[in-house]
């Protein structure tokens, strides 16, 4: 490193301290504007003042703690897109293929521009606007292909052969022509309820393949409409005849937003606290000032009907907020790996500028029987945190079988379009593909 920068990144450590000490106007607040005034007059080099505080901040709130966090540009739109479920576009997630160099579709987004033109998995964006995208970081890619609704976007792309039958680029087959699409990006609405299915009209089947009776729901993260979601997916569930087990899969929900996990239990639940919320701050730990207690109103749906959840160690947040009000209720029946332990609030607070937002922990989550959530850093496997399968319901997969279940089920997840490749096989059935949803088909065949 050079030896300017080592400067550098020395006064913008003192800074980070003195702006985590300030805690009023004046006082600390003063001395680190004094410090960040001297750091500018007198510096041998010239410093750009808005990256100086950029670091001192983001190096001072990652001090606080792992969630905690100072969000600008492209990490800023990326939670927000998150949580609103929403963004401009041309509807494509994608990966990079380190043996092509080249962003890969993984999937396009259901009826988005994409979709509609007939780009599909496994194909190439080989060029956008005319610049080419191998050796680009995917983070590259994606901010070209997002923008301002309305406005086209040219993309090259370069389908796989008609006979590939995997992703594997290391099969030798003759290279497909590049054909050149243009697209209009829109205003794109991204789902956080899935079926198991998806037929070819574009609508989830909710009843899992091969298993009648029982219903399958996959929460992907919780935004802005996943209630409204999950709402309209019970809704239809409920009219299916034979219908005896609603089963619920959190595995990879990172959370987000705590009011849609409430509202999500609040479906399910007639009555009782859903979760606690302990501020740090107003007054003592167990304080009636630091005590937020959520409770579920009645009315619930699907009433009588069995629940099972599908958890992970990936499962966080507010998604472990949703399986352990359902256990502590006896609502469900948790099958599964421990969950993350993620039990801490982060409030979005937009500085006054606009160009930047702190995501600040300002509480805590506790489950319904007051036991925390947070996995503490020296936490060991003994202590209460995060949330555990049901006694015999624990399920491990290994890491490749895990790796196999997510892309036969992304497979799924896609409308078939005709005369396109298949990419993986869809001749298993759920149960003989995914272990821990095994299990919890053994659990609702027990139960009839």
């Amino acid at each position: 490193m050079p030896k300017r920068n080592v400067v550098i990144l020395v006064a913008s450590v003192l800074t980070c301290l003195v702006a985590w000490a300030a805690r009023e106007r004046g006082g600390q607040g003063h001395r680190f504007g004094e410090v960040m005034a001297a750091i500018e007059r007198d510096y041998i080099e010239e410093v750009d003042a808005e990256r100086l505080f950029t670091i001192a901040v983001e190096a001072a709130v990652s001090r606080l703690d792992e969630h905690s966090a100072f969000l600008r540009d492209a990490s800023r739109a990326d939670l927000e897109a998150t949580l609103d479920q929403e963004f401009a576009g041309v509807g494509l997630e994608l990966s990079f293929d380190p043996a092509v160099r080249q962003p890969v579709v993984i999937s396009p987004i259901f009826n988005g521009p994409a979709w509609q033109a007939g780009i599909g998995a496994g194909d190439r964006i080989v060029a956008i606007d005319g610049q080419a995208t191998i050796g680009r970081p995917l983070r590259e890619a994606v901010d070209l292909l997002r923008g301002q609704a309305g406005q086209p976007v040219r993309l090259a792309v370069s389908q796989p052969p008609m006979d590939r039958t995997t992703l594997d680029p290391a099969v030798a087959l003759s290279e497909p022509p590049t054909r050149d699409i243009t697209l209009v990006r829109q205003p794109l609405e991204v789902e956080s309820i899935q079926g198991d299915r998806r037929g070819a009209d574009g609508h989830w089947h909710w009843l899992l393949e091969g298993e009648p009776g029982v219903a399958y729901v996959r929460i992907e993260s919780f935004g802005e409409r996943t209630a409204e979601e999950f709402s309209a997916a019970l809704q239809q569930i409920s009219g299916e005849p034979l219908l005896h087990t609603v089963m619920i899969d959190l595995r990879g929900n990172p959370g987000g937003l705590l009011r849609s996990a409430v509202a999500v239990c609040d479906l399910l639940l007639d009555e009782g606290v859903i979760v606690m919320t302990r501020s740090q701050r107003a007054g003592g730990a167990e304080s009636p000032a630091s005590m937020d207690v959520r409770r579920a109103t009645a009315g619930a749906a699907i009433k009588g009907l069995p629940v099972v959840v599908l958890v992970d160690g990936l499962t966080a947040s507010a998604a472990e907020i949703v399986a352990a009000s359902l256990q502590d209720a006896g609502r469900a029946r948790i099958v599964g790996s421990r969950t993350f332990g993620k039990g801490t609030v982060q409030s979005l607070i937009p500085l006054s500028d606009g160009r930047g937002l702190l995501k600040l922990t300002t509480s805590e989550y506790l489950r319904p029987n007051r036991e925390p959530i947070q996995r503490r850093p020296d936490a060991g496997d003994d202590e209460a945190w995060g949330v555990r399968p049901d006694a015999g319901c624990e399920v491990t997969p290994t890491a490749e079988a895990v790796e196999r279940l997510r892309d036969w089920r992304r497979i799924r997840n896609v409308v078939p379009r005709p005369g396109r490749p298949a990419v993986v096989s869809q001749v298993a059935l759920p149960r003989e593909i995914d272990a821990v949803l095994a299990r919890g088909l053994e659990l609702t065949a027990s139960s009839q």
